[in-house]
């Protein structure tokens, strides 16, 4: 029998009345049914840091650079623009009222019960799959390390260390997260000041490059400006992370501090890490190299002359995948407490034990994952492929509502507690429609590119699944009221 107790935090739903009541989800002790504050202002600075740099900077950027050339540079532009808008937004509801369902939560009270139900499971649902992704992708490397332990055993015990973690209490992920981020802010600085000498010739048997591999290989646009919004399409994505901060300030002692600063700090961050990291790249090797597309950073270290950078450059990649996944248990779990406060998933999603820690809401999200990397090893071109594909454009859907909820919750703020509206929407509402046309774009655009177009249509497909959900579990909460009243 475990020494932790389990008490219930479930809410009442929230009716109409309670609706017009601010809603602050401010965290509690451990053990009185509340979520508890045990992150610390250096773990909500690194986790907003770190929520931004992906194994898919380090990896995955070389797709993108092979297939749009240096104005992939613009393509990384577009997206840190739409989400630097985004998270302002995003910012202003969270620093108002910190929930541990962020945008879920604010579009559950500005849009209505159903915008709440849809977005917040098809973010766990996303980041679930994510678990898939990241456990698998970390096993690989270390099988290739220790090719004694099969892939499924390093996927196993990675999923196991951090679930682990995660049970424990919120501090031990916050700490966790901690290191993996300076590890990964270490590198890509690290990345970042070599790079520079080497562009301007102050490395031993380097030389300044100009502009010749910027404009010099077809041109900057060698393949036309279209290829810019379909490299967007990729960018886009790589994006997807930097929300976590809002979930995460509601379990520190000062969200609204913590949100705050982490809404201010994400220009410089987008900024210094993507695109400053990226024009090195585009700028020290041809667009075009074929050492590009697989590693572009381990490409520019070994151009330069660093010894073992692919060896360096794995265990940065590992760092970045087991961060990911780590915050990927966090966040699917904290999303689905707060789905289990609000009455949107079985109440006991809602119960947390004696440390603060919402322990059946982790389990289930774990478990989820486990299935998920199951079929990635027995049914990697179908049923994972369905999974992949169909949480694909939920990092769009999720923009969009945090772009409705702001317009309907700026008014609400400055109807019941001005007060709190320290971080505020530029130029509101001009940049939030603004914003709302970019999104717009983008999905369309989605439509035109083959793997875009599949990714939208099972996207919708799995929308379209929770939304009917949400109707169902919306007209048995009808009922249930009825019947008492009756």
């Amino acid at each position: 029998m475990s020494a932790e107790t389990t008490t219930s935090a479930v809410s009442p739903p929230a009716d109409a009345a309670t609706k017009q009541q601010p809603q602050h989800g401010g965290p509690g002790h451990g053990g009185d049914g509340h979520l508890k504050a045990g992150l610390k202002n250096r773990h909500l600075s690194m986790i907003a840091i770190g929520g931004v740099i992906g194994a898919g900077l380090f990896v995955g950027s070389g797709a993108g650079i092979a297939s749009t050339g240096p104005g992939i540079l613009l393509s990384y532009t577009l997206a840190g623009v739409l989400v630097v808008l985004v998270m302002r937004m995003l910012g202003e509801m969270a620093a108002a009222d910190p929930q541990s369902g962020s945008f879920s939560a604010y579009a559950d009270r500005a849009l209505g019960r159903w915008a709440g139900f849809t977005i917040g499971w098809l973010y766990w649902f996303f980041w679930v799959v994510v678990l898939a992704v990241e456990a698998t992708a970390g096993a690989k490397i270390l099988n290739h390390w220790v090719p004694g332990v099969p892939q499924w055993g390093w996927a196993l015990i990675v999923m196991a260390v951090l679930t682990a973690t995660n049970l424990f209490s919120v501090a031990s992920y916050g700490e966790f997260e901690f290191w993996f981020a300076g590890i990964k802010v270490v590198a890509i600085a690290a990345f970042l000041v070599i790079g520079t000498l080497a562009a301007f010739g102050l490395l031993p048997g380097t030389h300044a490059v100009g502009t010749e591999n910027l404009v010099g290989h077809g041109g900057f646009l060698p393949h036309g400006i279209g290829a810019v919004f379909t490299g967007m399409l990729t960018v886009v994505f790589a994006f997807m992370g930097s929300e976590i901060v809002t979930l995460a300030a509601g379990e520190s002692e000062d969200p609204e501090k913590a949100v705050s600063k982490a809404t201010n700090s994400v220009i410089w961050r987008i900024g210094v890490f993507y695109l400053g990291s990226i024009l090195l790249v585009v700028a020290l090797l041809p667009w075009d190299s074929a050492a590009v597309k697989g590693s572009p950073y381990v490409a520019v270290l070994e151009h330069i002359g660093i010894p073992g950078a692919g060896q360096v450059m794995d265990v940065i990649v590992l760092t970045a995948v087991l961060s990911c996944l780590n915050s990927g248990m966090y966040t699917a779990s904290r999303m689905a407490f707060s789905l289990g406060q609000r009455g949107d998933a079985p109440k006991v999603f809602a119960s947390v034990t004696d440390r603060g820690v919402p322990r059946v809401a982790i389990l289930c999200s774990v478990v989820f994952g486990f299935i998920a990397v199951f079929f990635n090893y027995t049914s990697p071109d179908t049923v994972f492929s369905f999974l992949l594909n169909s949480s694909g454009a939920v990092a769009l859907f999720v923009w969009l509502v945090i772009c409705f909820s702001q317009l309907r919750m700026r008014k609400i703020i400055e109807r019941e507690m001005p007060e709190r509206l320290t971080v505020r929407m530029w130029l509101y509402p001009y940049l939030t429609w603004t914003a709302i046309g970019m999104i717009g774009f983008v999905v369309a655009y989605m439509f035109t590119d083959a793997d875009g177009r599949k990714q939208m249509y099972l996207s919708l497909v799995a929308a379209a699944i929770v939304l009917a959900a949400s109707a169902v579990v919306g007209r048995r909460r009808r009922a249930a009221a009825v019947e008492p009243a009756a």
